[in-house]
């Protein structure tokens, strides 16, 4: 009777082992067929956006969305980029960077763009001229009706004829960008934002930018960043009294039809963001166009070191407010913050 081992037990008549053969039943009714299920993917289906789209696709389709994809506008740009270094080694002709700083032991270069604060001037000259890029290496002239600038003329001048022949230079379009900028007061922050919302446009459309559509396409990007990143947006007849001969319903007729080709995803992660501000300094420095640099002084110094200990501030603030969110009993013992390195 006290032998366990030679006691004769029935395996129905143990409760441990009916409870496991009922959710042995049970895993048998929600297995999913090898031969009709994909390989690999187990017997969990997967989530909706991750079977719309491939990530091999995604990443190839859609590089305003994903970090790794590389950018439109530096793919486009590496033809002319490749041509103008072949034509200076043939001509012998210097590329410019023998006038380029350097740092040395005794002397550090700097300039004073960075990710979070990047320097406006330089920002909006770099967008531009990845515009110029789209515009200039376009696969073909698809376009809609909406950006047009015949159809929707943004003044009261008469568009030439041959409006949609003729590739506008580098510096006319950073005159029109300059422009809204300065009379909104927008930052730079909001230039990277533009080309962004541009290129997501370009591909979920399946459109070019072209001489006849750039204008309006930009004036649209900028609309939409605007309102996105600043917390305190232009609002749409402020933009017609910049454009004195734009009318209010035009440009919430084309914020509209902006939204609705971007499928109202406005949404700009911190690394794409990231990634296309690296990419625009690449392009900046492929086309010789550095950003200022200065020597490192002892006010810069102080600026810069003042500014790490503000967002330093910031993030340990941040970190006392996830503290006193509840904890669960297994995250009562061992809480550890790790200090953040700023460079």
């Amino acid at each position: 009777m006290g032998n366990t081992v030679s006691c004769c037990v029935s395996p129905g008549g143990s409760p441990k082992v009916s409870r496991a053969r009922r959710q042995q039943e049970r895993l048998e009714e929600y297995r999913v067929d090898p031969d009709l299920s994909e390989p690999d993917t187990g017997p969990y289906l997967q989530h909706i956006s991750d079977r719309e789209v491939p990530d091999d696709l995604a990443l190839e389709s859609n590089p305003s969305d994903h970090p790794r994809a590389s950018t439109i506008f530096l793919s486009k740009s590496q033809t002319d980029v490749r041509d103008k270094r072949k034509s200076n080694h043939i001509n012998h002709v210097s590329p410019g960077q023998l006038t380029k700083k350097y740092s040395s032991c005794s002397t550090i270069f700097i300039d004073d763009s960075t990710v979070s604060q990047p320097n406006l001037k330089s920002t909006i000259k770099c967008v531009t001229l990845a515009i110029y890029y789209h515009i200039k290496n376009r696969d073909s002239n698809r376009s809609l009706d909406i950006f047009d600038e015949k159809m929707h003329p943004l003044s009261r001048e008469e568009v030439p004829d041959d409006y949609s022949r003729n590739d506008p230079e580098h510096k006319h379009i950073y005159r029109f960008v300059r422009t809204l900028f300065s009379a909104a007061q927008l930052t730079a922050e909001c230039a990277i934002v533009t080309l962004v919302y541009l290129e997501r446009l370009l591909t979920y459309a399946e459109i070019d930018i072209c001489p006849c559509n750039w204008k309006r396409i930009v004036l649209g990007a900028i609309l939409l960043a605007s309102k996105v990143w600043d917390d305190q947006a232009v609002w749409n007849v402020d933009y017609c009294q910049i454009l004195k001969d734009i009318t209010v319903e035009d440009m919430n007729e084309m914020e509209r039809h902006f939204l609705e080709l971007l499928q109202f995803n406005i949404n700009v992660p911190a690394s794409v963001y990231a990634k296309y501000y690296f990419d625009l300094r690449s392009l900046a420095d492929d086309n010789n166009m550095n950003f200022p640099l200065e020597p490192l002084s002892k006010e810069r110094a102080q600026r810069l070191e003042a500014i790490s200990r503000l967002c330093e501030d910031k993030y340990k603030d941040l970190g006392k407010a996830a503290m006193r969110r509840s904890f669960s009993a297994d995250n009562l013992v061992g809480i550890r913050r790790s200090h953040a390195v700023l460079s």
